[in-house]
């Protein structure tokens, strides 16, 4: 399945038709169901869809236990609808029960033992074999969406969290996804300014990413630039005190023979010093945060699979702040360099 040619649909709650409106349309929060799945089926240009309903459950392998993200999927489409691929054993299909798939780093590094395939996983107390595992680093579980109903004591058999859509002709798709709203906007009885659910391409989904991840890169990299120019101030405060605190061995170093290059080599290797522990620091706080920042923003589809740091990123880490020490410290490191041995003897 092409990545362009999936679409979600997603019930919202913040909206509604008149009263008396679609049955799709409740009183209380607005949903998708079974009436809706019907009105799919008519539209021609839809070539499959796949139910799905999705939380959270605990889940069990060898004496340890985790919350993850089980998604309950129609396991005779599943396949043909989802842009994941499989790394290892196969995907559902028509006949599986108690069966799942897991993402990739469920069953690499979520546990202290990877989860390999036909090993059996507990989930809310109940026991599943894994099928297959996803090329991917995520820490998802799916199963057959009847199963799904019975880990996921919220929800209510024939009712979806999401509808996925696969069309037959992915450059009629901004015309099937017309087609889709008009459809269900008449059978929920609802207007475009009451209208109660969402759709969304996977393009539309994959821009707001990027832009997302734009603006997010961009706040770092200012917060970045701050923290490098007070690093710098910090390191030429420190370096500017350490002059003044060395000022009478400096004097006796040049009176038994240090040049003036020996000095300032000295003087820029402890800025630089001073450097790579502060990048050592950032890089330890940098990756900490990267590990928590899924759980923090809830396991968004932003950042659904988690995030990762590359050894070339911490390698420019270390070399950007060692850099910047060594930039910050010369100054002073100059004048110590300059500094007369007699004068530099005589100082209290």
């Amino acid at each position: 399945a092409g990545f362009s040619r999936g679409m979600s649909m997603f019930g919202m709650g913040d909206g509604g038709g008149p009263e008396g409106g679609g049955s799709t349309a409740t009183d209380e929060e607005p949903v998708l169901d079974r009436t809706d799945v019907q009105a799919l089926r008519a539209i021609p240009d839809i070539e499959a869809f796949d139910t799905q309903i999705s939380g959270s459950v605990e889940v069990s392998y060898l004496g340890k236990s985790g919350s993850v993200r089980l998604t309950g999927v129609d396991q005779k489409v599943w396949s043909r609808v989802t842009t994941s691929e499989i790394g290892e054993g196969r995907m559902l299909d028509s006949a599986d029960q108690n069966v799942i798939v897991i993402g990739g780093k469920l069953a690499e590094s979520y546990f202290d033992k990877p989860i390999g395939l036909n090993q059996m996983v507990t989930i809310e107390e109940n026991v599943f074999r894994v099928v297959g595992i996803l090329d991917d680093t995520s820490t998802n579980i799916y199963m057959p969406i009847q199963m799904a109903y019975q880990m996921l004591d919220d929800k209510e058999n024939g009712i979806y969290d999401s509808i996925v859509i696969k069309v037959k002709d992915e450059e009629k798709l901004n015309e099937t996804i017309g087609k889709i709203e008009t459809k269900l906007m008449m059978i929920r009885h609802v207007t475009e300014k009451t209208k109660d659910f969402s759709i969304s391409s996977s393009k539309q989904m994959q821009e707001t990413r990027s832009e997302m991840m734009s603006s997010m890169n961009s706040f770092l990299i200012a917060i970045a630039a701050v923290s490098l120019i007070v690093g710098a101030v910090g390191v030429a405060n420190s370096m500017f005190t350490s002059v003044l605190e060395k000022t009478k061995e400096i004097g006796i170093m040049k009176s038994i023979g240090a040049r003036n290059k020996d000095i300032l080599s000295i003087f820029l290797f402890n800025a630089a010093l001073i450097g790579l522990v502060g990048g050592f620091l950032g890089v330890i706080f940098g990756t900490i945060l990267s590990a928590m920042l899924p759980a923090l923003m809830g396991e968004t589809s932003m950042l659904r699979g988690g995030t990762f740091v590359s050894v070339n990123s911490i390698i420019i880490a270390l070399s950007v702040s060692v850099i910047i020490g060594i930039i910050a410290g010369f100054v002073p490191a100059y004048q110590a360099s300059k500094l007369k041995p007699v004068d530099a003897l005589r100082y209290e």
